[in-house]
């Protein structure tokens, strides 16, 4: 389940960085003000850094590039082996 839905929000990701949309300045974009106090929230980049094991930029880089960016998430995200 955890590997489908990883799948699923990597392939969101490159279809994100890849149109020039209101999505994509949703997740680039900075907001103005202080960010709250406590823990550091979690974010997209983040979590597709961590799972492509490359900076996030160079993920945003990556995924103009549909095939390249494709075979990244075939790896990231293996298929469990069957029962």
């Amino acid at each position: 389940l955890t590997n489908n839905i990883r799948k699923l929000k990597l392939t969101y990701f490159g279809h994100v960085k890849r149109h020039n949309t209101l999505e994509k300045l949703c997740m680039e974009g900075m907001v103005e003000g202080k960010r709250g106090r406590g823990r550091p929230k979690r974010r997209w980049s983040e979590d597709v850094a961590e799972w492509l094991k490359t900076p996030a930029t160079r993920a945003g880089a990556t995924a103009q590039d549909r095939r390249l960016f494709r075979s990244l998430v075939w790896k990231a995200t293996p298929s469990p082996d069957p029962p």
